[in-house]
């Protein structure tokens, strides 16, 4: 199928270039959503495949988010890829711990206000990209902003774990309403991206860059080839995560794998939801599960 419109958020460069790529090179029509205009001009100027449009968006405003939204006439495919990882402690406009602002709840918000396009859609899907890292995240609900403790790589899992709940209750709430969309999850496995330039200098920051990358990361097009899977292929059904197939997950040919027993916990995803509702002021037109 082609001449369907994808949204791609950071789309200009990492895992969103490279999946804005896969697709435009398939004959899709794909908005790049970025924050640098400047810097998604010159992405879409390497692209040579379908069509292409930028559209800024700040995820770290939701009221940039909400702007974007009314932008957009047409969406078949929403992915929910940027994000940022493990910088200090910052906040967003609302006055939101950043990664929880960025990573979660500017996609949460995207995706309901973009939900009447999205139905309306061909073949519609979400696809909300995680991390296999979300298996070391835990939500507090207590300090979900880490404003009693705060540990930016715990923080980044933690995020990368609400992105994977967020994905399977929308499943279960868009099956629910009978709703023809697909809520899809995926996961690069361990893909050198732009997104560790935000990494704040330290150790961690040293194993990515001067050990992990080198050795055991795949490229940008490589990891973002679960995404395109998750995204266009016709056998993969609503619920579903898709990552690599080979070891650990880190690398491979895009497969069904399983999300942390805690991401599937139906409890933890309405908590999510009703708190993620509350802080972004965003309501879906869905049904909560029975």
């Amino acid at each position: 199928m082609t001449n369907r419109t994808f949204v791609v958020t950071g789309a200009n460069n990492g895992l969103g270039f490279a999946t804005a790529r896969a697709l435009t090179d398939r004959g899709e029509h794909v908005i790049l959503a970025v924050r640098d205009e400047r810097k998604g001009r010159a992405a879409q100027a390497a692209l040579t495949g379908g069509t292409t449009e930028v559209r800024r968006v700040d995820l770290s405003d939701l009221d940039d988010v909400r702007a974007f939204a009314d932008g957009i006439e047409k969406v078949d495919v929403l992915i929910n890829n940027a994000g940022v990882m493990a910088p200090p402690r910052t906040l967003s406009k609302q006055g939101y711990e950043l990664q929880l602002a960025v990573n979660h709840l500017a996609h949460f918000a995207l995706t309901g206000l973009l939900l009447d396009r999205l139905a309306a859609g061909a073949d519609p899907r979400v696809v909300t990209v995680s991390s296999e890292l979300h298996k070391k995240g835990r939500l507090d609900f207590d300090d979900l902003q880490g404003e009693r403790r705060y540990r930016a790589t715990a923080a980044y899992d933690n995020s990368k774990l609400a992105n994977a709940v967020f994905g399977l209750e929308l499943h279960r709430r868009l099956t629910a309403a009978g709703s023809p969309i697909r809520s899809v999850l995926a996961h690069p496995g361990y893909a050198v991206t732009g997104l560790q330039a935000g990494v704040q200098p330290g150790l961690y920051r040293t194993l990515l860059t001067r050990i992990g990358n080198p050795l055991i990361a795949v490229s940008a097009e490589r990891g973002a080839r679960p995404i395109v899977h998750a995204a266009t292929a016709p056998q993969v059904q609503g619920g579903q995560f898709i990552g690599p197939g080979g070891l650990g997950e880190m690398r491979g040919a895009p497969d069904v794998v399983r999300p942390a027993p805690v991401a599937t916990d139906a409890g933890t995803g309405r908590l999510l939801w009703n708190v993620s509702e509350e802080l972004t002021g965003v309501r879906f037109p869905l049904p909560q599960p029975v």
